[in-house]
């Protein structure tokens, strides 16, 4: 049976194109200056008649506040919970059977399992043993994967939890502690997934892996498409630059009609110190360049997510989201949802 979710507006920072697109429907903005497309994302309340995507966060592994950073961003996420972002994160929600599917367990899966809460049958008063139905993993870095000790003996304690992943990535579970014990506790079990193989969710729903070129010193990585029954969306919130992928990301782009794509960095000088070509993303100015005349036919949504706090688009008063929007291209908020 299908019931109302709330979901909470955490920002009201990813409303702002949305309000845009009124103005101009309203005759009160110039249509030069605003995106073609609609981002394809609400974020109020909204009754549940089919499987959608729950966006649990935005961030990238360090999250924003990030830790131990006191640059202007990360202050003032921290003196306004409406500019904080959890770690890059989606929920797969399936209303008729009530199941949830993590995509990455981040090290702020506490506060998204909470965000989730509604969207299953929870008990009350005490721990939910099996908060969601299965976690699918993209890869074994910071961001992407520690959240399953949460799982673990000291914290939810969860029995036989489906995880999903390559079986470079389960060799690396099984091998190394304290994942090991995840296992070997039967807190999770380990189901290997091979990129190009679907794996049906219920509802219509099925997710395919898709193997992205990334800095893969303990497993391979792996994006995500997440085919609906009536949306198909590519989900790579991790992978090195276009320019080193052995297949085109068009084409990939020629079968779904929403992108969320890895936003990490607007530029290359956003980390003084360190190197950002070495770091190993695809810039946000670049996807525009490659992608606009694709998203500019109006067949394609482009949302960015995976945003480091250096990144300068997270101002939603900055030129770089002004830039952004102005090509047609969205920033993805914590708290959106997609419907499949």
């Amino acid at each position: 049976m299908a019931r109302t979710h709330r979901i909470e507006v955490a920002s009201t920072a990813g409303a702002r194109a949305l309000l845009v697109l009124a103005a101009v429907a309203c005759g009160g903005a110039d249509p030069r200056s605003v995106p073609e497309v609609d981002s394809g994302f609400a974020r109020d309340t909204r009754a549940d008649t089919g499987p959608y995507i729950l966006t649990l966060g935005t961030a990238q592994d360090g999250g924003l506040p990030h830790a131990a950073c006191s640059c202007e961003r990360c202050e003032a996420a921290r003196g306004d919970a409406a500019r904080l972002r959890r770690i890059a994160s989606l929920a797969v929600v399936l209303p008729e059977s009530r199941e949830s599917y993590l995509i990455d367990a981040t090290p702020d899966v506490r506060e998204q399992l909470h965000a989730l809460g509604g969207a299953h049958d929870e008990p009350r008063g005490g721990v939910d043993r099996s908060p969601v139905d299965g976690v699918l993993l993209t890869h074994a870095h910071l961001g992407h994967y520690t959240g399953l000790a949460f799982f673990g003996y000291e914290a939810i304690h969860t029995r036989g939890l489906p995880v999903y992943c390559t079986p470079g990535l389960a060799r690396f579970l099984r091998g190394n502690g304290p994942w090991s014990q995840l296992v070997e506790l039967g807190n999770v079990a380990l189901q290997e997934i091979r990129p190009g193989e679907p794996l049906a969710l219920g509802a219509g729903v099925a997710v395919t892996a898709i193997t992205v070129p990334h800095r893969d010193e303990f497993s391979d990585t792996v994006g995500y498409e997440l085919r609906g029954p009536n949306r198909r969306v590519l989900y790579v919130p991790d992978t090195e630059p276009w320019e080193r992928w052995e297949r085109p990301i068009e084409e990939l782009l020629q079968v779904v009609d929403t992108a969320i794509l890895d936003g990490t960095f607007f530029s290359l000088d956003e980390l003084p110190g360190r190197d950002v070509a070495a770091i190993g993303h695809p810039l946000m100015i670049s996807t525009m360049d490659r992608l606009e005349p694709l998203v500019r036919t109006g067949k394609l949504r482009v949302v960015f997510t995976h945003l480091n706090h250096s990144n300068p688009a997270l101002d939603p008063e900055s030129d770089a989201r002004r830039e952004i929007e102005r090509r047609g291209f969205f920033l993805l908020e914590d708290g959106q949802v997609l419907p499949l």
